[in-house]
This record gives structure tokens, C-alpha cells and sequence, in this order.
């Protein structure tokens, strides 16, 4: 039974029990994409996380009425945007016509959304982006395209979709991009309850002070317009699903800066999985956890088959109840993080 106070999403914060769904800003199957987001609210998330689409943002909320209308509880709604080109808003790409029959389609084996069948080319609904079938290609033909919003599609769009937090992707050396960003969201004249900022080392050869750096820079253009900061230190972006390593590689960023970044709540994210809480200290550590490529790879298996049925999963009651109980085995132990709990940098 979920503590219904204790699922608030800003108690959550305050007390490093915090867990995100990360549904992934580039995939747009809007029928899988309501039943993820209901399956992870029904199991105790306090934050969905979905692209700049006024289809994906319906669907999102969609599942989050039906779940409110069951247990009386409502993760809040994020939408993710980007101040400069960015892995997360990207899609793989390439012309079938161009791949050879007899090719053993490594990037078909590779790919942990199966976005790519036996033939064809890529299912654009169902990649997100993680880009690892790229350097499979024995003929090097697999592209990304870029799917960002431009900052002049900002504002009327979530003048519409009125979401509860947002979160802009940005990276060392962007910060005059991210004020103008951050500009046109406070045009928008919205009110949110938390500004996200996702960032991390990325490919770049800067150090942690360097990061640390950006991130206070961030800080005082948040603090110019009002706004609540959320820190997500991205890891090892989309790659939760590779096992542990990914998940140290996470750990290991919030321990080098933990203590030297601005204040406000910090989430894992980039390499999280489910052996990311195994890694960090039991008595303090982050607010919390966004899980994305693990959370979406754990119950495809049963979003699929009810896709394959053309049903939703919610009208599948054993699939449905498999599924959920995968989901609360990633989300639970987070969820017992209250009691006793320290929390730095907040």
C-alpha cells in the first residue's frame, strides 16, 4: 500500500525516496506510452517525464487520471525540452533500400527498444535515441536525426499542455543557450512547481570542477526568474540497461560533486538501474533516482504482447499485473528511503 503523504512528490525531495519516469523524449507509441506512465504512477513514481508533444503529453495524462481515480494519487507531469543538440532528442535512421539482404543485421540484435525487425528500417515510434546501432552497421549507413523543438515552439506549446515541471536538457558550454531557453519558458507565463536541469560530463574533456562550474552558472539564471531547481546529474546517458557499470559511473559523478553544487534536490539519472541504490551510502546520498532505459526495458516484454493483441495493458489482467509487479520491484526499495535518511546538497 502506497503512504499517500509520503507519495508527494515534494516530500519525496526532502526525504531521498524520490523516483522519476523517464519515458524518453524521442519515442511517440502513444498507446505504450499511456499504459508505461500508468504502470509506474500505480507503483509509486512521483514524476512522469515525457517529450514536447502535445499527443505524448495527452497520452501521459491519460494514464495518470485513470491511475489518480484508483489510488487518489498524481506523479506530476514533466516535459523535457533541450537548449542545444542533444542525444535524448534524437532518432536513428536508415534508408532499407540501402541494406543489404544478406546482412545479419547486427543493429536489429543490438537494439534494447526493438525498433528494428528483421527487415525494413527503423520503427520511429519506437526508438528514443540511445544510438547504439550506429557503429553496428557493417556498411556505416544508420543516421541520427535530430527531433528538437526550436525555442520559438516553447512557449504556445506549453501555454497548452500546462505541465507540472520542466526540464531542460543542457551541457558545458551551453549556458548562454540555456538562458534563452529558460527566457522563453518564463514568456510562456506558466507555473511550475520545479525546473529541472539535466547535465552531466557528456563527451566533452572538462573536469568535475568545470561541471560544477556550469551548474552554478545555471543556478543564478534560474534564481533571476524565480524558478525551483531540480539537478539531474546525468551519468551515462540512456544506458541503464548495460548492467552495473553503468550504474557506478552514475554513483561516481554525485560523490566527486555532491557537496560542491547549488542548492536544491539532485536525481540520478544516466546509468541508473536497479543496482544503483546497492552503491550509494545507506544513511545519505541524492534525492532520488530517474530511471528510463532499465523502466522501459523491464516491462516491454508486456507492452509489446498487449500491443501485438491491440489492446491496452490495462485490459490484460494478468499481463497487466506481471507487469506491475516488475515495476515495484525497481521502484519500492527506493520508496523505503525515508526513515532516517540525510540528504546533501539540498
Amino acid at each position: 500500500m502506497i503512504d499517500i503523504k509520503k507519495s508527494h512528490p515534494e516530500q519525496a525531495l526532502s526525504t531521498g525516496s524520490w523516483v522519476k519516469l523517464i519515458c524518453g523524449a524521442s519515442n511517440q507509441d502513444l498507446p505504450s506510452i499511456s499504459d508505461l506512465c500508468a504502470l509506474y504512477a500505480m507503483a509509486g513514481v512521483h514524476c512522469i517525464d515525457v517529450a514536447a508533444d502535445e499527443a505524448v503529453v495527452c497520452a501521459a495524462r491519460e494514464a495518470l487520471d485513470w491511475v489518480e481515480d484508483r489510488k487518489g494519487i498524481r506523479p506530476w507531469l514533466m516535459i523535457s525540452l533541450s537548449d542545444g543538440k542533444d542525444a535524448h532528442f534524437r532518432k536513428a535512421w536508415f534508408d532499407p533500400i540501402r541494406c543489404p539482404v544478406d546482412c545479419s543485421r547486427p543493429c536489429q540484435k543490438i537494439c534494447p527498444a526493438k525498433a528494428i525487425g528483421p527487415f525494413g528500417g527503423i520503427r520511429e515510434d519506437r526508438c528514443y535515441g540511445c544510438g547504439r546501432c550506429m557503429p553496428t552497421c557493417p556498411l556505416g549507413i544508420i543516421e541520427e536525426q535530430d527531433r528538437k523543438m526550436t525555442l520559438n515552439e516553447f512557449a504556445p506549446l506549453l501555454r497548452e499542455l500546462k505541465p507540472d515541471a520542466i526540464e531542460i536538457h543542457t551541457a558545458p558550454g551551453r549556458g548562454a543557450e540555456f538562458y534563452n531557453s529558460l527566457k522563453c519558458l518564463m514568456n510562456a507565463d506558466i507555473s511550475i512547481k520545479r525546473l529541472s536541469v539535466s547535465c552531466g560530463l557528456q563527451d566533452n574533456a572538462i573536469t568535475y570542477h568545470d561541471l560544477v562550474d556550469e551548474l552554478w552558472g545555471r543556478y543564478l539564471f534560474i534564481q533571476e526568474f524565480g524558478q525551483q531547481p531540480l539537478w539531474q546529474l546525468d551519468g551515462r546517458r540512456m544506458s541503464g540497461d548495460l548492467g552495473k557499470g553503468a550504474s557506478i559511473v552514475a554513483v561516481a559523478l554525485w560523490k566527486k560533486i555532491s557537496h560542491l553544487i547549488p542548492p536544491g534536490p539532485v536525481q540520478l539519472a544516466g546509468g541508473t538501474n536497479a543496482y544503483t541504490i546497492s552503491y550509494l551510502p545507506k544513511d545519505n546520498g541524492p534525492s532520488g533516482i530517474a530511471f528510463g532505459g532499465m523502466a522501459r526495458q523491464l516491462v516491454q516484454p508486456w507492452l509489446h504482447e498487449a500491443q501485438s493483441r491491440g489492446i491496452s495493458l490495462r485490459d490484460w489482467p494478468d499481463g497487466w499485473h506481471e507487469a506491475l509487479n516488475a515495476a515495484k520491484q525497481l521502484v519500492q526499495p527506493w520508496l523505503a528511503r525515508y526513515q532516517n535518511y540525510k540528504i546533501f546538497s539540498y
